[in-house]
């Protein structure tokens, strides 16, 4: 299904005005606005690094001018939806760092998180202020051809793309200002003084005016351009590891020409086994020694917590329903795709009989890598991704082929429908905050279904609509509060 054409290729009543405005400046004025909206990306430097062949390689930002169209009455039970999903997540972290009462009850299984690649022991004991460990999350969605969206995965650990749902914005009101005259968009801006508002929230008690940093591997790092772009936005000090230094009083300091200054907040954008060589791997370069005790102590916060990847993880997303149920007492309002966990044996030789109508994940890979698309694979890729199941069950699970909905596209050929998926930025601190909308992204190669610009894909922005009642439904799809549709219980 199309997000902004029927199926006879009319217009959808929420995007009418986009789709007359196409039509009326025609196909050539629309590629001169692409053109601009290039040239400005270029020149305001807003880009990202591919590493290829051991380079690394710092390319424009692709964006996609014709933007992505979402009802506003949709949207509210999507922020619902993603609320309720990360309070349950941070229950579940929480738990599982401490009574491990889910464990106990049956409801999730020991040898899971046993063989977690991303829990982290040394984070035993520890409650984070407001009992919250993934501080800024981002959960994938996407539209299936029954118009329902799902959520596809959940991204825990150090979430990116929300620089770029801001600079679309900016690029998307200079491409198309007769269109934000007429509609009622709700705006993103307002992300990064909501984001500096949760980091001061999780400072030590006795600071009352907190130090803020962003600690980036540096320079060379895929998502550099989004570190310094919210160190700048926050007005926060953007550091690297050698910048830092723990204290004997086990308080982090920063070092400045005016001595060193005590850190309260460190939003890292660092992964957990590289921010404490004394902690994790000695030999790293880009962390702090110490900084887990300085964390331990209470004498910083971290954003997001070390150790708040264990929920990031495509396996354990198939439990996330029932952690809604278990915690939280309620129903999943955004369901989840159906998911087989290869762990189990009959959902294994049902992924292994059905190997090319599926599409096999590795649990703990991130920007579409290691993924198996099965009816686009040779005999020899799902021969070798059968042996990969059989020899680590566990590091598997599949979910059948989503016929993705599509939205028009500029491309070379002219405007046509490409694949798309969304991924909303959400806060969780004493209070949730979603993004309205988030970072559209869209696969710019006709009939693909990857979407990461690691891997080719493009980006659009992405508008949440309010219309006035007078104008009929926002879009051809409905709210429902839709119950998980995950394998079941275990």
């Amino acid at each position: 299904m199309d997000e902004l054409l029927d199926a006879d290729g009319s217009p959808r009543p929420i995007a009418r005005d986009l789709i007359e405005l196409l039509h009326r400046i025609g196909l050539d004025d629309v590629r001169e606005r692409q053109r601009v909206s290039d040239l400005e990306i270029l020149t305001m430097g807003i880009s990202f690094t591919v590493y290829s062949d051991g380079e690394n390689i710092d390319r424009a930002w692709p964006f996609d001018i014709i933007p992505r169209l979402i009802g506003g009455d949709e949207w509210s039970v999507v922020e619902r939806g993603l609320a309720q999903r990360l309070r349950a997540l941070n229950r579940f972290i929480d738990d599982v760092y401490n009574d491990q009462q889910i464990i106990a009850d049956g409801v999730f299984p020991a040898a899971l998180l046993e063989d977690s690649a991303n829990f982290r022991p040394e984070c035993r004991g520890v409650h984070p202020k407001f009992g919250v460990w993934a501080h800024i999350s981002g959960s994938d969605l996407v539209r299936a051809g029954d118009g329902q969206l799902y959520v596809l995965e959940d991204n825990l650990r150090v979430p990116s793309g929300v620089s770029y749902v801001l600079e679309n914005r900016g690029v998307a009101k200079r491409a198309f200002p007769e269109l934000f005259q007429r509609h009622r968009i709700r705006p993103v801006d307002a992300y990064t003084d909501e984001l500096n508002k949760l980091l001061v929230s999780l400072a030590p008690a006795d600071r009352s005016t907190p130090t803020i940093v962003v600690l980036t591997p540096g320079i060379f790092n895929s998502a550099y351009f989004e570190h310094s772009f919210l160190a700048q936005r926050m007005g926060a000090e953007l550091v690297e590891g050698q910048d830092l230094v723990v204290g004997d009083d086990e308080c982090v300091y920063m070092k400045t020409i005016q001595g060193l200054e005590r850190v309260d907040v460190i939003y890292r954008r660092i992964d957990d086994l590289f921010i404490d060589p004394e902690a994790f791997l000695p030999d790293s370069m880009l962390g702090v020694a110490g900084l887990m005790r300085a964390w331990k102590a209470g004498n910083v916060a971290i954003a997001n917590a070390p150790g708040a990847g264990v929920a990031d993880d495509k396996c354990v997303y198939a439990w996330v329903p029932d952690m809604i149920r278990y915690y939280l007492g309620e129903e999943p309002l955004i369901p989840n795709v159906p998911t087989f966990r290869c762990m189990y044996d009959d959902e294994r030789e049902h992924v292994l009989a059905n190997i090319g109508d599926l599409v096999l994940k590795p649990a703990n890979e991130s920007g579409g890598y290691g993924i198996l698309i099965g009816n686009r694979a040779t005999v020899d890729e799902l021969e070798a991704a059968a042996a990969a199941v059989r020899a680590d069950p566990r590091n598997w699970v599949a979910q059948p082929i989503l016929d993705l909905s599509t939205a028009p596209t500029l491309v070379d050929e002219g405007i046509e429908p490409r694949h798309l998926d969304l991924r909303p930025f959400i806060l969780t601190g004493e209070h949730s905050y979603v993004t309205a909308g988030g970072l559209t992204r869209v696969a710019l190669t006709k009939g693909s279904l990857v979407v990461n610009s690691s891997q080719g894909g493009g980006s659009k922005d992405t508008w949440i609509v309010d219309r006035d009642e007078s104008d009929g439904p926002a879009n051809g799809h409905t709210e429902q509060a839709v119950q998980s549709q995950s394998q079941g219980d275990r």
